[in-house]
């Protein structure tokens, strides 16, 4: 029943992207093919996870905030197609082990460090999660970049066939913190991940934000 559910939603939003839009994805050979990773991108539409579920396929997981599983039905679709919640304003133990056993296992992690999504498609400021989990898994960070899913507004759109794209950035590893991980160093960790974002992004993009240069 799962799989079939699984399958189900995941045809139809490839139809979807396809029919409706003109959807281009570049960089593929970023994605790792062996071992964990952790994807990090900007957020400025509903649609944005969807696109980057169908472009990663099974072996990704994505984390969403918690209030997206208020609804039983909705929360349900979700935990089939992957998604597992995180509280926003706490330490979240719970989601952080999931997401290390994820890890562990080799899965690749999706995640919005943003936490929400931009009303005016600029970087906002980014929540720790993203450095955190990296920073204790070792594992590869891939910023990707989302751009166009800002058009996808009232209805006009589902003739139009908007252009959007999802351009992946080459891997990465977090600096490693010797000592103690504090609050500073995590926040200094955050900016690496958030300006190797806005390094793939078009400057009306960057917002909190600049690039930075991925060697």
């Amino acid at each position: 029943m799962h799989f079939l559910l699984y399958r189900t939603i995941q045809l139809a939003l490839k139809l979807l992207f396809s029919l409706l839009t003109r959807r281009r994805v570049t960089g593929r050979e970023n994605i790792p093919r062996h071992g964990p990773a952790i994807f990090v991108g900007n957020h400025i539409h509903l649609f944005d996870s969807p696109l980057l579920w169908v472009t990663l396929g099974s072996k990704a997981k994505f984390i969403a905030k918690e209030e997206m599983f208020n609804s039983r039905i909705t929360g349900y679709i979700m935990r089939t197609c992957g998604v597992f919640p995180i509280a926003k304003e706490r330490l979240d133990m719970k989601a952080f082990r999931r997401a290390m056993r994820t890890l562990s296992r080799g899965q690749h992690l999706v995640m919005f460090p943003e936490g929400m999504r931009s009303k005016n498609k600029r970087l906002k400021l980014a929540f720790p999660g993203a450095a955190l989990m990296a920073s204790r898994s070792g594992a590869p960070i891939v910023p990707v970049v989302i751009t166009g899913t800002e058009n996808l507004q009232g209805i006009k759109w589902l003739w139009r066939r908007p252009r959007i794209s999802v351009h992946f950035g080459p891997s990465f590893l977090l600096p490693p913190v010797e000592d103690r991980l504090t609050k500073y160093k995590l926040a200094k960790l955050t900016d690496i991940i958030m300006e190797s974002i806005a390094h793939l992004l078009p400057e009306e993009y960057h917002g909190q934000y600049k690039p930075r240069k991925v060697e």
